[in-house]
């Protein structure tokens, strides 16, 4: 089952992962080889501070919750922007303002994990300034955005393709839902008004497919002589099939995803979760956990030279400059070379900061650590460029580097692992700022791999199921899909009222533990 699928199974698997409540602390898990993954029933809040910290807060949005936070260093809340939906991603802009990914409550047709549907401009004192819907039965934005430096928006979104479809352009029969697949798309948004958006640019990853299974098929070819091109039967198998009845069980129990089907399961096969826009390159990097790969793209080209293989500044049109991460999948080498395992938050390191122009990924799943287990890792990767900024290619035909320039794991690679979600960022003074997105843990490390600074949010909303239930906060009581460090000399901050809020807002307190059976 494709490691995607992490996310329903740690939902299905409740009472197996109830073991992780019974930890006392970080130190007592380490040592007892339980990580406790969700960060459940262990201290929250600042939990570690040092002299000489770089003067800045932690923007993030409390599990299930409408609203964003600002936090300060001493982990105090300083700001709230409301909502009026559950949100996915979020970022600040210039003005004070957030740009949203928001959960749209009635899109049709999709369900995974990271849909979303709606994107929002939130002002500094909470009026919705900008409210588009990109939902509907043919695509759902989903999981991530990138505000551009003109305004406009970069969306990641899956679109609809039958099964016939599919079929014709040359996925294996056993690889296809009867459903259809949803490939990913990126659109670029113009907003209009108050909610409208005009599409200014796109590029769909349907367009740059290659398969050598059926000759007689769409996209047939040498799969190994064309990496800027998808394998369209990798990452193929899906999940195996159950009955319609098991699936209305799942429903009713929230197991599910809203919308998820019989015929529909396995459909999201590229998940795309992470995006970033680069304006001097004009490019466009993103996440594809599925297939354990990073890619960059052009932006430069016209729409219609995304959907080719020539144009724009690099001259490729929409096809790959660049991949990272599994080469496998472009049948160059084999399950030793792979690097990445089910990755997010892909991102270029800023102009000015140390590292710059280099990309940070946080590599969620690295398997077989010191200890046997399973670990996380945060890399900072250099691109192999030439004199023209072609990105190139070892002379094995790999997509380099061969390893990180830079990269951080805890030193028992116990105390930090997250196998989903999460992400990392560089700071101005050189250090890093992670997110262990399923505790819900926030800190700061040094170039030497020295924690300096570290928060656990204590807060969670209190979204409702459309059918009015409660969401239940086990396992996923503080989990965090994004979260960004925002430094003091930010434009969005200039000006405003940065002091505690007075009251704090109320901390999410868990339910009771379990108890140990015989006790």
């Amino acid at each position: 089952m494709k490691k995607i699928q992490n996310y329903l199974i740690a939902f299905i698997l409740v009472g197996i992962l109830a073991h992780c409540t019974d930890k006392k602390s970080t130190a007592e898990e380490t040592n007892n080889k339980d990580r406790n993954m969700f960060g459940l029933y262990i201290p929250r809040g600042l939990t570690k501070t040092t002299e000489g910290l770089a003067p800045g807060y932690v923007l993030f949005r409390p599990a299930n919750s409408a609203s964003t936070y600002l936090v300060n260093r001493e982990g105090k809340v300083v700001h709230e922007w409301k909502g009026n939906y559950e949100v996915t991603s979020f970022y600040l802009n210039d003005d004070g303002s957030l740009t949203l990914l928001s959960i749209d409550p009635d899109f049709p047709v999709f369900g995974g994990g990271g849909n979303s549907g709606r994107i929002q401009k939130v002002s500094w004192d909470s009026k919705m300034l900008w409210d588009f819907e990109y939902a509907t039965e043919e695509y759902l934005a989903h999981h991530d955005i990138a505000v551009m430096p003109n305004g406009n928006i970069l969306t990641i979104a899956w679109e609809a393709k039958s099964a016939e479809e599919v079929l014709q352009a040359g996925r294996k029969p056993e690889f296809t839902p009867k459903a259809g697949l949803w490939p990913d798309k990126i659109v670029e948004l113009k907003p209009k008004g108050n909610n409208g958006a005009e599409i200014v640019w796109e590029w769909h990853i349907w367009d740059h497919l290659i398969q050598d299974f059926d000759e007689t098929k769409d996209n047939y070819g040498d799969v190994a002589a064309h990496p800027e091109l998808l394998d369209f039967n990798k990452d193929g198998e899906i999940p195996p099939l159950i009955s319609h009845d098991s699936m209305a069980v799942l429903h009713k129990l929230k197991r599910a995803w809203r919308n998820q089907t019989v015929e529909n399961r396995g459909a999201d096969v590229y998940h795309f979760n992470a995006i970033n826009y680069n304006a001097e390159l004009d490019q466009i990097v993103f996440s594809s956990p599925s297939l354990d790969e990073i890619f960059i793209i052009d932006h430069s080209t016209t729409t219609e030279e995304a959907a080719g293989h020539s144009g724009g500044r690099m001259g490729r049109g929409g096809d790959f400059l660049y991949r990272w991460g599994n080469p496998k999948n472009y049948n160059h080498g084999d399950s030793t070379d792979q690097k990445l395992f089910g990755q997010h938050d892909v991102r270029w390191i800023e102009r000015g900061l140390p590292g710059a122009g280099n990309l940070t990924v946080f590599n969620n799943d690295v398997p077989m650590g010191p200890d046997s287990l399973d670990y996380s890792a945060v890399y900072e990767l250099e691109t192999p460029m030439d004199s023209e900024g072609n990105y190139v290619r070892g002379e094995d035909g790999k997509f380099g580097p061969k390893e990180p320039v830079w990269k951080y794991i805890a030193p028992d690679t116990l105390s930090f692992y997250a196998s989903f979600i999460s992400g990392a960022q560089r700071m101005q003074n050189g250090n890093t700022f992670i997110n262990e997105g399923a505790k819900g843990r926030f800190f700061e490390v040094t170039p030497e791999g020295e924690i300096v600074w570290e928060y656990l949010t204590p807060y969670r909303g209190n979204i409702h199921h459309s059918d009015g239930e409660p969401v239940s906060p086990i396992p996923f009581a503080y989990w965090q899909f994004r979260s960004n460090f925002i430094p003091a000399d930010h434009p969005g901050l200039k000006g405003k009222k940065l002091e505690p809020l007075d009251p704090q807002p109320e901390e999410f307190k868990l339910p009771p533990k379990p108890k140990k059976e015989g006790a």
